[in-house]
């Protein structure tokens, strides 16, 4: 057992040996891409005026936070692949934590307002600008990230408070329950936390999604083909987008509470790095590739090959 209980650094995942480069080069060109895809949705829906709307505000809302969560994975996992020892300091892990879980809550909230945004464009079309004028566009925006920060800084800051027996993390990056996992005391109130946050950060904003989805199909069975049609181009790269996410998210939820043998460990590290990977990397090409208006204005992804099982033809 340490004699420290409030250790000042700990110790991530093992060298990986000759296949650091691999993997270092895998991280770079990643991050890279995930720099250049999520930055041009911004520029577009800054730079064009047709795209002033809550729709497109709310993708570059996910643009944002995908740079926002992955600057807290990529830079520091690219040194730490080419370092022979893999540590972080505490306030480190710590803001890492905050980041990556904040990132991962504001995914979830931000896909809800989508949700919202959609089902009163589709199901209120009357009202719709009345009810998603500017000042609702931006509340909505502020209490998605809102409540992700305020609830993960909860968390990080009674993980932060218990004693820990070990430094070890067993994982790429700092995580909540890799820390918990070191106590040396029962984390029942840390659990029952978690537990509320999760429920009511992600499986609360997931089931009012489904909701909207279930209420603007059945607007749909009732409208014309040409209606449904429309619709289903605006709604189907959300549903992609959500469905991802959730599997991934999900995933790293459920794996990070057990322990795992070396092989499942492999899977749960892969679970935990795809929703910090993919969703980055495949909103952008869902949202700039399958919506016409930001196709045109985005002149990075204009000259890509259509996704024509989202695009109407």
């Amino acid at each position: 057992m340490e004699n420290d209980t409030l250790p000042f650094y700990f110790t991530l995942f093992k060298d990986q040996g000759n296949l650091k480069y691999v993997y270092f080069l895998i991280v770079l060109i990643v991050y890279v891409a995930i720099l250049f895809l999520n930055i041009s949705i911004i520029l577009a829906v800054i730079k064009e005026k047709s795209l002033h709307e809550p729709m497109y505000i709310f993708i570059s809302c996910l643009a944002a936070n995908a740079l926002y969560g992955s600057t807290a994975l990529f830079p520091r996992l690219s040194g730490d692949l080419l370092s022979d020892s893999h540590f972080i300091s505490r306030t480190a892990c710590f803001i890492q934590i905050f980041v990556i879980y904040s990132y991962g809550i504001s995914e979830m909230t931000i896909l809800a307002t989508m949700a919202y945004d959609r089902y009163a464009s589709i199901c209120r079309p009357l009202h719709y600008h009345s009810i998603m004028t500017p000042r609702i566009t931006a509340l909505l925006i502020s209490g998605a990230f809102g409540w992700a920060f305020f609830w993960i800084g909860s968390v990080v800051v009674l993980v932060a408070r218990l004693p820990l027996c070990s430094r070890a993390i067993p994982r790429l990056y700092c995580s909540t329950w890799g820390v918990a996992r070191l106590s040396c005391v029962s984390t029942s109130s840390n659990n029952a936390l978690g537990l509320f946050v999760a429920s009511s950060s992600v499986f609360l904003p997931s089931g009012f999604i489904w909701y909207s989805y279930i209420r603007i199909l059945s607007v749909c069975k009732k409208s014309s083909s040409e209606f449904r049609g429309k619709a289903l181009q605006t709604c189907l790269p959300h549903i992609v987008t959500f469905v991802t996410y959730s599997l991934a998210f999900y995933c790293d939820i459920l794996l990070n509470r057990f322990e795992l043998n070396a092989i499942m460990n492999i899977v749960a590290v892969a679970f935990s790095l795809e929703f910090l990977f993919i969703p980055p990397l495949l909103n952008p090409l869902i949202y700039g590739l399958t919506l016409p208006e930001m196709r045109k204005k985005n002149p990075f992804l204009r000259y890509l090959p259509r996704a024509a099982m989202f695009s109407k033809q």
